[in-house]
């Protein structure tokens, strides 16, 4: 089936910094939990040290997550939050595909 040339899908309206596939999947974990860790992330997201890394920092520069680093016995450990920007971009990224598949379905 394919879609009515009159009804608009909007996808302009999705946020490119949500959108890529990496930090939509950092973005759902994080508006799911407080906290993670990078390695929970990674290992939730099977991604590598340094593809996470890069989507993070692309994430906190946007202002949507905020990442502390500490030390913890000695080790290094680097969490991640959601912020109140980064869960209202991700509420309306969210509204915006709820929009498209309901217009879909008319």
């Amino acid at each position: 089936m394919t879609p009515s040339t009159s009804i608009p899908l909007k996808i302009d309206k999705l946020d490119p910094v949500i959108h890529e596939r990496a930090r939509l999947g950092i973005v759902s974990l994080l508006a799911c939990a407080e906290t993670m860790t990078f390695s929970e992330m990674k290992r939730h997201l099977e991604m590598s040290d340094g593809n996470l890394s890069v989507h993070l920092r692309a994430l906190e520069e946007a202002g949507y997550v905020e990442v502390k680093k500490s030390f913890v016995d000695r080790k290094p450990r680097t969490e991640a939050g959601i912020t109140r920007k980064g869960r209202a971009a991700f509420l309306r990224y969210v509204g915006v595909l709820e929009g498209i598949l309901k217009g879909g379905r008319r």
